[in-house]
């Protein structure tokens, strides 16, 4: 997300050339993640999983009853997307980030199991930035109104858990390259934070 002086100055190219852009693949592992920055450009490839709050409070469910979930947690990424229906012959019709608090009461228990990256929009509570922090975890936002463009990043989708959630049933997705920012990293940075930051500096 260039910084606000970029969209006044006219000069986005310039400042987008500037961000460190970073090609991650799935599972993530505390290697991979500890040097992304707070605004770092990512494209990130391999299998995640889809979920939203009524497939995240069953997920805890699981967790605190000691079970076995629907799928490994260990360095996997959550992404926050209710995909809309496809037409016949199309993996994905679109897949628009939804608003991330939603999960926050859900995602330090998941991040201490081993997840270690989500996708959404929108900012985090203290306690999950804390969480990510304490078990190094990370936060992407993706572009919010680009829904049919991050689609065309999904080269597979399945459901795995919880059909009866209808388009917020779990999926499993193959992505490539998907474009993403990263928001929170493991230091504590918050994208979002800085962004006010600097507005203010520049009034």
């Amino acid at each position: 997300m260039p910084c606000q002086s970029a969209w006044r100055n006219n000069n986005l190219e310039k400042e987008e050339i500037a961000l460190k852009t970073v090609e991650l693949r799935t599972p993530l592992d505390d290697d991979q993640i500890s040097n992304l920055e707070s605004g770092d450009k990512v494209f990130l490839s391999g299998e995640i999983y889809t979920g939203r709050d009524a497939a995240h409070k069953r997920l805890v469910k699981l967790i605190e009853e000691g079970k076995e979930l629907p799928f490994d947690l260990k360095g996997a990424v959550m992404y926050y997307v209710g995909p809309a229906p496809s037409r016949p012959g199309q993996i994905m019709n679109s897949a628009g980030p939804t608003t991330s608090y939603r999960m926050d009461s859900f995602t330090p228990l998941m991040l201490e199991n081993g997840l270690k990256g989500t996708i959404g929009k929108g900012p985090r509570s203290i306690e999950v930035r804390e969480s990510m922090v304490k078990n190094k975890g990370v936060y992407f936002a993706a572009v919010g109104g680009a829904a049919a463009g991050i689609a065309f990043s999904v080269k597979q989708a399945e459901v795995i858990a919880y059909e009866d959630l209808g388009p917020e049933a779990i999926r499993r997705l193959i992505v490539e390259r998907m474009p993403l920012f990263v928001v929170n990293d493991t230091k504590g940075n918050d994208l979002f934070e800085a962004g006010v930051a600097e507005y203010r500096r520049e009034e």
